[in-house]
């Protein structure tokens, strides 16, 4: 079974595209510290499904864009473990996750 045969290029780049755009929408509309993450995380996956999607077509015998999604992954490891202990401290500070209440981030 191919899935090159089944799947056209064009569906999985529109696939990855709405889960950008969702993620961009969550960033973008949200107001919550922890939504906005969840959202850059969904724009990080698009990429990641447009890496492997793409070495798949144009480099079928090759691992590149394979290896760059899990580069991407990695980094979205470090960043989320990063912005998780940043919104800890700001809730501990602040008593709320929101982007509106917290607008001073001095002592």
């Amino acid at each position: 079974m191919n899935l090159q045969s089944e799947i056209p290029l064009d569906y999985i780049v529109v696939l990855s595209a709405v889960v950008f755009f969702v993620g961009l929408l969550g960033v973008v509309i949200r107001r919550n510290l922890i939504s906005m993450l969840m959202g850059i995380e969904l724009m990080l996956n698009a990429v990641n499904i447009n890496f492997a999607a793409f070495n798949h077509y144009l480099f079928p015998n090759r691992l590149e864009g394979h290896f760059f999604a899990l580069i991407v992954m990695a980094i979205a490891a470090a960043e989320a473990a990063i912005a998780i202990a940043l919104i800890i401290n700001i809730y501990r500070r602040f008593a709320t996750v929101s982007v509106d209440d917290v607008d001073e981030l001095k002592y």
